[in-house]
């Protein structure tokens, strides 16, 4: 028997099913998040810029453009308290953290490589910078300067902390996580999590579960406390580039190359939806109070026709009727 959850979000996404699309760069997307009270959405673009919506009822409307960056921004991630700061990853090889209420870049971090992954601690102490060659970089979030620094030897792919801010979370490319202590840094424990590159890893807001994905096409259900795989998600035939819980924790958003976002059921793996898309999606993340969907799709095959721009984000969950 499916859950009263289940049916209770089909309902709900069958009266809510229409996605709508937003016009953001002038270049392909690469990362989209929501402000920690879900009142703005920011998204990092290929044309090396950051924008940031405020969300009206069902729509986004563009607040401001922040420019400054030399170089494609590929990830930016938001205070995890804080709705008014965000921060931005580039190949420029500097990290900026801007200031919704003055819309200025508050701080410009020199790091040492180009820039492709970032996250920012629970805490809000601190925000970890990951580069091409595999240096993560942590810098406390008040001084701007860099406390630590680690070079791995393995193709690190994506990072975070658990919810808790006591472990380090690295994704890499010999398909295992690797866990670190914080703030020691000492290795923990390594899991073999996939039999091939393990790209994006997220935790749900509970605290109870991470999902990994790999490019094996799967994606894998991990118990925190535990550290063991509770279940598989099979339906992307595509790497998995991207995962999103929603803020009950009961759902978890994974996508690839597949033209479609995948909607599970987190304690039964189910399909409870699924998103279509006309091309390969690289950015997917839940509202944090609403069952809406941020996303951002590859431009389809690069050309691009006039009543489709380039560098739009797109919302999933909006009334049919609006």
């Amino acid at each position: 028997m499916a859950s009263q959850y289940y049916q209770d979000m089909q309902e709900s996404f069958k009266n809510n099913s229409k996605s709508r699309e937003f016009p953001a760069h002038t270049a392909k997307v690469h990362s989209v998040a929501w402000s920690c009270d879900g009142r703005r959405l920011a998204s990092g673009s290929f044309d090396k810029t950051a924008s940031v919506f405020i969300l009206e009822k069902d729509r986004l409307v563009k607040e401001n453009n922040y420019r400054g960056h030399g170089d494609s921004v590929d990830q930016l991630c938001w205070h995890p308290t804080n709705p008014d700061l965000f921060v931005t990853a580039s190949g420029d090889k500097t990290i900026r953290i801007w200031d919704v209420r003055t819309t200025k870049c508050i701080a410009t971090v020199n790091t040492k490589g180009e820039n492709i992954n970032i996250c920012w601690s629970p805490d809000g102490q601190t925000i970890a910078v990951g580069n091409k060659d595999d240096v993560v970089t942590f810098i406390d979030a008040k001084t701007h300067r860099s406390k630590a620094e680690e070079q791995f030897k393995f193709e690190v792919n994506e990072i975070s902390w658990n919810n808790d801010n006591d472990m380090f979370f690295l994704t890499n490319g010999n398909g295992c996580i690797n866990i670190l202590s914080y703030p020691e840094l000492k290795p923990i424990q390594s899991i073999n999590a996939h039999p091939s590159n393990c790209i994006c890893i997220k935790f749900d807001p509970t605290g109870k579960y991470f999902a990994t994905g790999s490019a094996d096409a799967l994606v894998s259900l991990w118990d925190v406390e535990e550290l063991v795989c509770v279940r598989c998600f099979s339906r992307l035939d595509w790497p998995v580039r991207t995962l999103s819980f929603s803020h009950d924790g009961k759902m978890l958003a994974s996508a690839s190359e597949d033209h479609f976002i995948d909607i599970a059921e987190v304690e039964t793996g189910e399909k409870l939806w699924e998103v279509q898309c006309d091309s390969p999606t690289f950015t997917v993340a839940w509202h944090p109070k609403r069952p809406l969907l941020a996303f951002a799709c590859d431009d389809k095959e690069g050309k691009y026709d006039n009543n489709r721009e380039a560098g739009t984000v797109k919302l999933f969950g909006l009334p049919n009727d609006s």
